[in-house]
């Protein structure tokens, strides 16, 4: 029997339990603990990635107890790839962060760590899980480690962000908590593949209906479609660095998984765009998100906030693309779930940088940036470039895709959509550019610095070598992933969504 499975959910929780004891004995050894569990979690998910590639899904029975009396992991190309994404996010943002945890809390690092964990856990648990009321488990498992590491952030905001975040986040797993309730009465069963062979014959069922509106707008909430997003600009501001650079490339990401998960195992094609009339209503929500989410970001004037509303934005491509009802858009769709993980997780890799040495990331204060952190603003760059899609970075070949589904489905307003909110992006990361490079520091900020006043040299004040070691392979990222997007698409999504 593969454990690998197990391995990638058992390794970090063991890892939070440890790094919790060695809290209370040595806590120096709380940090390479938790580094190693998230090693160990990401080396379990690349095995899982390579064998469901070279020999189909997995099907992981905990316990040894088989469904529908034990909880399935089933593991195919799509969660696969999503769990690669995760813990080896995971794994680098823990390396790279090691210096503004130790700036940020240097009394709270173990419970830090042990959170982050638990954090990790439940993310990777949603991913492999092949049971909808452990599903529901695991995302209140990732909410609560999220209520309570935003709440260790800016000692100001961050407890009334985090309480914001839970009024929305209960209220959203209780519409999926009835939804999975809905269907366990009308069938008896949890497990999504044996209630997805049920489908067919309960295409007409009321109660079948209401346990996907249900289903669907709970994860819309917990995924923060526009208009459903209040919660998130000010979670992910105001969280401590080391959590806001997992927390905003992930979080949002995995949900958008849960929801092509629902449509393409649980609930099946064929009900979603044959039976239900609704897709033409969710592309528009898309639409409206994406364009909503470009005018909020405009108006910000904080680094931080900007990227926030660009993530609301990058929400409605995945949702409108999944929901154009043709294979071109749900590849983009997919597609983007690991191109938008990399790309906001490079972003926030180079604002957790300028943060450690500027404390702060309002844009007025960015100036000379290009001159005082080069290596920084040099990855921040590729990352700006990836999310407004330009080749050869990953950004551009799922737009590519999503604007070709968009085609093939007449969905002329959300390829015009795509199109603005790239010239939105375009016109946002140029307005931080030419704060960056053309304009000189004039006053004394951040930590360590020599110059008071107006200077015309300055000296370079990098971020600590980890932290750029981690932003450069990121960037690095962009442009392999997108080389090899046609490989990740035939070999990868192709295969899930043909089957």
């Amino acid at each position: 029997m593969i454990h690998y499975p197990a391995i990638v959910v058992i390794a970090p929780l063991v890892g939070a339990l440890t790094a919790g004891i060695l809290s209370f004995v040595e806590e120096r050894y709380a940090y390479p603990a938790a580094l190693i569990a998230t090693g160990i979690s990401c080396a379990a998910a690349v095995r899982d990635l390579i064998y469901v590639a070279g020999h189909g899904p997995i099907a992981y029975h905990m316990g040894g107890w088989a469904p529908p009396m034990g909880i399935e992991y089933r593991i195919d190309t799509l969660n696969a790839m999503v769990l690669v994404l995760i813990t080896a996010i995971a794994f680098l943002n823990l390396a790279a962060s090691r210096p503004n945890i130790k700036q940020e809390m240097p009394d709270r690092r173990p419970s830090f760590y042990a959170m982050y964990l638990l954090f990790v856990v439940g993310l990777t648990g949603v991913a492999s899980t092949g049971d909808l009321f452990n599903l529901y488990v695991l995302i209140e498992i990732t909410s609560l480690s999220s209520y309570t590491m935003i709440a260790l952030g800016d000692r100001d905001r961050g407890p009334i962000s985090a309480l914001n975040y839970v009024f929305v986040g209960v209220i959203g797993a209780s519409f999926y908590l009835l939804g999975v309730g809905y269907i366990y009465i009308k069938t008896g069963t949890l497990n999504m593949a044996e209630f997805a062979t049920m489908i067919p014959t309960l295409q007409d069922s009321t109660t079948i209906l209401t346990a996907f509106i249900l289903c669907i707008v709970g994860v819309f909430i917990k995924m923060a479609l526009f208009p459903l997003h209040v919660w998130l600009p000010n979670a992910y501001s105001y969280a401590p660095v080391g959590f806001a650079r997992i927390v905003a490339p992930l979080m949002t990401k995995v949900m958008v998984y849960v929801m092509v998960r629902l449509m393409i195992t649980v609930f099946g094609l064929d009900y979603i765009f044959i039976k239900l009339h609704i897709a033409d209503t969710l592309v528009w929500l898309g639409t409206i998100a994406i364009l909503a989410g470009g005018v909020m970001a405009l108006a910000q004037t904080n680094l931080k906030k900007m990227l926030a509303y660009i993530i609301v934005c990058e929400i409605g491509y995945m949702v409108g693309g999944a929901w154009l009802g043709n294979d071109l858009g749900l590849t983009g769709a997919v597609l983007h779930i690991l191109n938008d993980g990399l790309m906001t997780f490079a972003l926030f890799l180079a604002v957790g940088n300028m943060v450690y040495k500027l404390d702060q990331v309002e844009i007025k204060d960015l100036k000379g940036l290009f001159a005082k952190m080069p290596w920084t603003m040099t990855g921040f760059v590729l990352a700006a470039f990836s999310i407004v899609g330009v080749p050869p970075t990953c950004g551009f070949f799922s737009k590519w895709y999503l604007i070709l589904g968009a085609f093939k489905a007449g969905a002329w307003h959300f390829a015009a959509a795509l199109i603005i909110s790239s010239l939105i992006c375009a016109v946002l990361f140029f307005k931080v550019f030419e704060v960056c490079f053309f304009e000189s520091p004039d006053t004394h900020v951040g930590h360590g610095s020599d110059t008071h006043g107006r200077h015309t040299t300055v000296a370079i004040q990098e971020a600590p070598a980890i932290s750029l070691a981690v932003l450069g392979v990121a960037g690095i990222s962009l442009i392999v992933v997108g080389m090899y997007s046609k490989t990740i698409v035939v070999r990868l999504i192709w295969p899930l969504l043909s089957s």
